[in-house]
């Protein structure tokens, strides 16, 4: 299949990308580059330097005639969508409705979109949250990641255009960016292998569902060819702390440093974890990748790089 991965110089959609190749589909990757790197895109993929958001993106469409959108192109930073809920907006609602108007435009048969099992839910209900659990964001990311599902569900209806919603916990491994807008996985890897102090927001005590990103590529491998439009939980229904997440990423590095905590952050949800038992009943899906493994593999990947 011809498929075309949004954001694919980023961490995520740059190891799923690499696995489509591998399985044999021809891959186009779109990404400005405002967080992606150009380094991180598979030499066997076709790049295109672009925003979600441009209009004449409907050349692109009209010639290539892909098969699938694999959206993960995003503002992905939640502070950053509190401090500019407007930028938020027009990158991840806007941009992704003038991908879904060319989708419907151009005959593509499904949209793929990288949602949130986080920030999603806001304070959750009850512990794991499925993908039952009410949807009451507590940001604008979230609240911008929740319309997107909301307009897949009305271009579904109105024109059946079919739709996979993977709903990620906090996913973290190789290349993920340690700068600006990034998971707290890659920061503290990058500040502790530095020598530098980590800071800690609030209490630590905040819990997140840390899911290795080979695991996300696998159900996005596992989906592709799922005939319904359905919305799947990825994440592990284990809670760390960000002070446990520290306190073994400092035994595991050697470097004996000593917590440090700074202020609470807005728009930061207190407790989050997924459970994710309803892609294991239909695609069989697991996390294959315990918490301590990743660690290491994110931590030896950026000892090289």
């Amino acid at each position: 299949m011809k498929i075309l991965v949004t954001g694919g110089a980023g961490f995520i959609a740059s190891n799923i990308t690499d696995a489509l190749i591998k399985e044999g589909h021809s891959v186009f990757v779109l990404d400005n580059l405002s967080s992606g790197f150009e380094k991180n895109i598979n030499t066997e993929a076709v790049f295109i330097k672009a925003d979600i958001r441009d209009r004449n993106l409907s050349e692109l469409f009209k010639k290539e005639k892909f098969d699938i959108v694999n959206h993960h192109a995003a503002q992905m930073d939640v502070r950053r969508s509190v401090a500019d809920p407007a930028f938020d907006a027009d990158t991840n609602i806007i941009g992704t409705i003038n991908l879904l108007q060319n989708s419907i435009k151009y005959g593509i048969k499904k949209f793929m979109f990288a949602s949130t099992g986080g920030a999603i839910y806001g304070e959750q209900e009850y512990f794991p949250a499925d993908e039952k659990h009410p949807t009451s964001p507590l940001s604008p990311y979230g609240i911008s990641k929740l319309a997107v599902e909301k307009y897949l569900f009305y271009y579904n209806a109105q024109y059946d255009l079919k739709y996979t919603i993977l709903r990620y916990a906090n996913i973290y491994g190789p290349r993920q960016n340690p700068f600006g807008e990034a998971g707290v996985v890659a920061i503290f890897s990058s500040k502790i292998l530095n020598g530098e102090q980590p800071v800690i927001n609030g209490d630590g005590k905040q819990t997140r569902d840390y899911t290795f990103v080979n695991d996300v590529v696998k159900a996005n491998i596992l989906t592709l060819k799922d005939e319904l439009s359905d919305i799947y939980n990825v994440g592990t229904g284990k809670e760390t702390s960000v002070n446990e997440l520290f306190n073994v990423m400092n035994n595991m590095t050697g470097k004996k440093m000593v917590e440090k905590h700074g202020p609470a952050k807005p728009g930061e949800q207190l407790r989050s974890v997924i459970i994710s038992e309803k892609l294991k009943r239909k695609f069989g899906w697991a996390p294959s990748t315990k918490l301590e493994e990743g660690l290491k593999i994110t931590v030896d990947f950026f000892k090289g790089n």
